[in-house]
């Protein structure tokens, strides 16, 4: 993930924005830009570096196979109470759900 932060001192910008979209798209890797003075897309940088982690752990989980011996047994990871967040069994992949005032946002959907 390549993330451009400052995005509010667009007149001091060194990379074009093109040119952090082409490197990104070469390196096969998201890109965002960020401001904290703005607040502008500060949790979405967060949520998407979670995001890909989730996805990338998950798909190695199901590569893994049902081997007993590849996946820790017993652990716990708390991600909130019952009305921030709700999943969904689907196959082998369980979808984490958090939701957002009207809507849920789907972190990981392959």
């Amino acid at each position: 993930m390549l993330v451009g932060n400052k995005a509010d001192l667009c007149h001091l910008r060194a990379v074009s924005l093109e040119d952090a979209k082409a490197f990104a798209e070469q390196e096969h890797t998201f890109f965002m830009e960020t401001s904290a003075l703005e607040a502008l897309n500060v949790e979405n940088t967060f949520t998407e570096v979670l995001t890909q982690i989730y996805c990338v752990v998950s798909r190695k989980a199901l590569n893994i196979g049902d081997d007993p011996a590849a996946l820790p047994k017993g652990k716990t990871i708390n991600v909130g109470n019952r009305d921030d967040v709700s999943g969904r069994q689907e196959g082998r992949l369980l979808l984490i759900m958090k939701n957002h005032g009207s809507g849920a946002k789907v972190l990981c959907s392959s």
